[in-house]
């Protein structure tokens, strides 16, 4: 079986963000095959065109961080019926400079947590408009809106609830027939070299 490695970008950047949590408890269930690596965001300065002649060193471990992967998971909050800022400032750099979107062909998909009742699907929404644009190839099913509620996970990111445990597990699994199927089509297409 081949191993898929897992880029995953956390959305928030609070140190109490429940979307972190989700993060763990996402690779807790996770099938075998797919091996995680975070993508951290936070260092990112603002994105401005005046860098896509050198980027600053940040931005260009990003982008390296980016290459290194096979696909990208998005864990991601819901900010006043969007996404964060502080994601799209990620994508802006990672896409550029002009011809180098580290995004493009590279499966994807979303999830997110959230106290309201209907989760992330705004945002949610929002990160798909701007992924298609990037020419990422995007998992549309399942979609995961999470409402996280008290108890539901633990810190550490263990499941509490059996059926929120079950429904994790299958969207996981899930990505990774995504993952299988998007680069069975590049390599096709012989737009995706193997690794030596």
């Amino acid at each position: 079986m081949k191993t898929y490695r897992v880029g995953y970008l956390v959305g928030s950047l609070s140190s109490t963000s429940i979307n972190r949590i989700l993060s763990k408890a996402l690779i807790r269930v996770a099938p075998a095959g797919l091996e995680f690596i975070e993508i951290p965001i936070g260092d990112l300065p603002l994105y401005s065109p005046d860098y896509d002649a050198d980027y600053p060193p940040e931005a260009r471990t990003f982008k390296e961080m980016l290459a290194s992967v096979d696909a990208v998971l998005f864990v991601t909050p819901e900010y006043n019926r969007g996404l964060p800022g502080s994601l799209k400032n990620a994508i802006d750099w990672g896409s550029r400079p002009w011809g180098q979107n580290s995004f493009a062909r590279k499966p994807s998909a979303m999830i997110g947590a959230s106290t309201g009742k209907i989760g992330t699907a705004v945002a949610q929404q929002n990160l798909k408009s701007v992924l298609s644009f990037c020419n990422a190839p995007q998992m549309s099913a399942p979609e995961a809106y999470i409402q996280f509620l008290p108890g539901l996970f633990s810190e550490t990111g263990e499941v509490t609830d059996p059926t929120t445990a079950q429904f994790l597990t299958d969207y996981m699994e899930a990505f990774r027939g995504f993952i299988c199927r998007v680069s069975a089509v590049l390599k096709a297409n012989g737009e995706l070299e193997e690794a030596a």
